[in-house]
Parts: C-alpha cells; sequence; structure tokens
C-alpha cells in the first residue's frame, strides 16, 4: 500500500472513532435519557419504577446542580409542565432559565462565591419543607464544586479553593478525591438529605462515577455515605495531602476532629429514592451501537477505570493487538476514566495526556485511538479529548512537533490543536464520564 494509500485510510480510521463518539454523545444526551426514565400524566410522575401523585403533596421543591442542572430541569420540565419550582445551580450560564426557578452559577473545578451562595440557598429552603412536601432532587457531575459549603466556618473560600486544587492534582481516583469532599462539606455526603427530612424524596442521576459507586456523584449530596473519616485520613497519608492543604483545613485532619457523614441507617434516608436516568454504560452501549453499525467486531473493556494514564495506555494497546488477532475489524471500547498526576502547568486535560501517551507507544501501526469526556471538557483546555494513530509520530515530526516534550510538559491540547487531531465539542451540558474508542485492522 502507498504512503498515500496508507494515509488516506488512517484517516478514514479517525473519521470512523469521531462518528462513534458524536453518536454516543448525541444518543446519551439528557433528553433521551428523560425521554425513556421520566414520564408525568395526570399529575402522576414516573420516575423508572416509582409513582408520584403530584397533586397529594402540599409542594413540590426541584434542587438540581450539576453541569446538567439546567438541561435537566429543563428535562424535567418538559415531561411535568411549567409548574415546578425549585434552584438551579450549574457551571455555566445557560442562554435562558426556567421560569419559577433561581440559577446560581457555581465554579467548576473549582467553588467560586455563587457555589456558597448555592449552597446555602438550598439549606435554607430544604429545611423549610415539612412531612408532606416532595422534594426531587436532579444531581449530575461536577455538583461537588459547583454548590459548596464548608462544614467548619473557619474554612475560607480561598481554602477550600486550595483544598480542591490539592485534591484534583493529587493523581487520587474521584471516589477517593469525593470522600475528603464529603467530610468537610455542609451539603456533601447525604447532609442535603438530612436538611430535607422529614419529606419525602426522590434523586435523578446523570452520574459521571462509576456505577458502583453512586454515592460519589457530586459527592453524594443526597445518599448514605459508604466512606468513613477514617477513610479520609487513609487517603490524606496515602497522597500526602496534608502538605498540600491549607493550615484551617490540616488543623482538622491533625486534631481528627472530621465529622462523620449520615450512613444508610439514618432517617433522612427512610423516605428517600434514588435512580440513574444517565450512566457512563449509556455511552458505552451507544458507542458499541455505532461501532458495529460500522462494521466493527465490538468488545468492551473497562478494566483500566481510575487507573494511571501511562498504564492505562500500555494496557488498552495490547489488549486491541490481541483481539486483532481473532479479528478485523476491531473496536475497543472502554468507559471510565483515567488519572493524571500533574507535576507542572500545561494546557490539556486527562484525555489529551493519555491519547499523547499511546502515540510513540503505536507509531506505525494499523490502530486509531480516540479519548474524549462526554462533558466536552478535557482539563483546562478547549477540546473535549484528542484522536491518535500509528502516523502521528510522523506527521507531528513533519510539522516540528515534539510528541515526548509535549507529553511530559502536560502540552497536549496545543500539540493536538496544531495536527487538527482535537476533539472540540463544546460542553454537552453533560458529563457521563469518559469514553476510549481503539480501532484495528
Amino acid at each position: 500500500m502507498s504512503d498515500v494509500d496508507c494515509e488516506s485510510q488512517a484517516r478514514r480510521m479517525r473519521d470512523s472513532a469521531r462518528e462513534i463518539f458524536q453518536h454516543a454523545l448525541a444518543e446519551a444526551s439528557i433528553a433521551k435519557g428523560f425521554a425513556r426514565h421520566v414520564h408525568c400524566e395526570r399529575g402522576v410522575l414516573r420516575v423508572c419504577e416509582d409513582l408520584y401523585d403530584l397533586q397529594s403533596y402540599s409542594r413540590v421543591l426541584v434542587i438540581s446542580l450539576g453541569k446538567a442542572g439546567h438541561t435537566m430541569v429543563e428535562a424535567l420540565s418538559h415531561q411535568v409542565g411549567a409548574s415546578l419550582e425549585g434552584i438551579v445551580a450549574n457551571s455555566v450560564q445557560p442562554t435562558t432559565q426556567v421560569h419559577g426557578f433561581r440559577y446560581f452559577r457555581g465554579g467548576h473545578p473549582t467553588p467560586n462565591a455563587e457555589s456558597i451562595q448555592a449552597a446555602g440557598a438550598m439549606l435554607r429552603a430544604l429545611e423549610a419543607q415539612p412531612a408532606s412536601a416532595l422534594v426531587i432532587f436532579l444531581l449530575s457531575g461536577g455538583g461537588s464544586s459547583i454548590v459548596e459549603k464548608p462544614i467548619d466556618d473557619e474554612i475560607s473560600l480561598e481554602d477550600l479553593i486550595a483544598t480542591y486544587r490539592g485534591l484534583v492534582h493529587s493523581g487520587a481516583p474521584i471516589a477517593e478525591i469525593n470522600a475528603v469532599r464529603k467530610h468537610l462539606s455542609a451539603v456533601k455526603g447525604g447532609r442535603l438529605a438530612q436538611a430535607a427530612s422529614p419529606a419525602q424524596q426522590v434523586s435523578l442521576l446523570v452520574s459521571d462515577v462509576p456505577d458502583s459507586t453512586p454515592d460519589a456523584l457530586a459527592s453524594g449530596p443526597t445518599m448514605p455515605d459508604s466512606t468513613s473519616v477514617e477513610d479520609c485520613y487513609r487517603i490524606a497519608e496515602k497522597y500526602e495531602l496534608l502538605k498540600q492543604f491549607p493550615q484551617s483545613v490540616r488543623d482538622l485532619f491533625e486534631r481528627h476532629a472530621l465529622e462523620e457523614t449520615p450512613k444508610s441507617d439514618d432517617p433522612a434516608f427512610h423516605r428517600a429514592r434514588w435512580w440513574p436516568v444517565l450512566t457512563n454504560q449509556t455511552a458505552i452501549e451507544e458507542a458499541r451501537i455505532a461501532a458495529e453499525r460500522a462494521g466493527f467486531i465490538v468488545h468492551v473493556d473497562n478494566a483500566c477505570d481510575d487507573w494511571d494514564y501511562e498504564k492505562a495506555a500500555d494496557y488498552l494497546l495490547q489488549r486491541v493487538r490481541e483481539l486483532r488477532k481473532q479479528f478485523s475489524p476491531v473496536c475497543l471500547i472502554s468507559g471510565g476514566e483515567v488519572t493524571v498526576k500533574v507535576v507542572k502547568g500545561g494546557v490539556g486535560g486527562r484525555n489529551q495526556q493519555f491519547a499523547l501517551a499511546c502515540v510513540e507507544k503505536m507509531a506505525g501501526e494499523n490502530i486509531t485511538v480516540l479519548s474524549a469526556g462526554t462533558d466536552g471538557v478535557d482539563g483546562n483546555s478547549p477540546a473535549a479529548g484528542a484522536v491518535v494513530d500509528g502516523t502521528t509520530l510522523e506527521r507531528a515530526r513533519g510539522r516540528g512537533l515534539d510528541a515526548l516534550a509535549a507529553l511530559a510538559n502536560f502540552e497536549a491540547y496545543p500539540f493536538f490543536k496544531a495536527l487538527g487531531d482535537a476533539i472540540e465539542t463544546g460542553p454537552t451540558g453533560n458529563n457521563l464520564r469518559d469514553l476510549r474508542i481503539l480501532l484495528a485492522y
């Protein structure tokens, strides 16, 4: 095959990977998730297997928080009608607002002043609800920073931001990061549910955490907490977090003064239910459908969820090489997230860093790798992720780009932008974790 034919085939494979990802994004949307699992007819709301007669409650209050805060309220209002009221906190300013809702623009990936204002408004609204009320919680990824109030008044906003930065850059997986966040917060780890008690509660989840740990979503504000203060002390030691924390937070750890979060036997959860509307598995299944339609033999392997990006790259490349010996063309789909411990500043994110780590490992091979976030945002870059293949290293050299230097300096985005291989969708208003799509023939 000539060089021109090789490049043409490589481009087609990159396009195929992009099309599979775009299909997954479109089909795993909030609107489609709600259409499948939420329905309202004659004042009776069905949420998955539960029914709620909205007219039987003295008040129905909606609390929506996370990157999909506005989108979820829109979808619920589309089902229920214009009678709803409540509070929305998300990280971007929506172009329109749903009537009857008070909006806050919280910070992400670190809290801001409106994050704390939103938390205060939610706590005040919830604490006023009687047993005859229904509270509908709409939870999505990013809620940990978008709505926040420190458990201790000694922790300032600046201290809170420093704590978040230390956690995010520690290399710890999201479940461990959120375990610490829960115990430092007045709204996380079931504490919003405590505030809402004794009202009836139902939580609808658009999840960006492992399906096995739903209480990690937005740091579990409405769910019993499966983590403990002892976990927090262990995590802090494991990742040497105390040296990253400001004094006010360090003091709580050094004095072992963290307060325990509510567990499953707490009365706050006696009248509470939780239902996933969209999860990472939804995105994986939609990617599988698109890949099969494109003629690929599809395998799913989520084993590297929360692994270091270098280890995950080695593992998945070896898996697709093994599969290629038996099937052609083959598509390997991997959900979840990889971790990156950032040691110097650059522009990029975990998906682009993972893709960049694959470049030299598979140079010259007929393998294509796409890694991208379903929220459309990867780290501090404008991209959702990137797509690479066996020609990337040679194409980069032809443009004077140094893949290894970009990898070492965490400058993945400028590298992929220059090659035209960055994936830029813009914020999707939804977050179902990441997708890695590996194609080989």
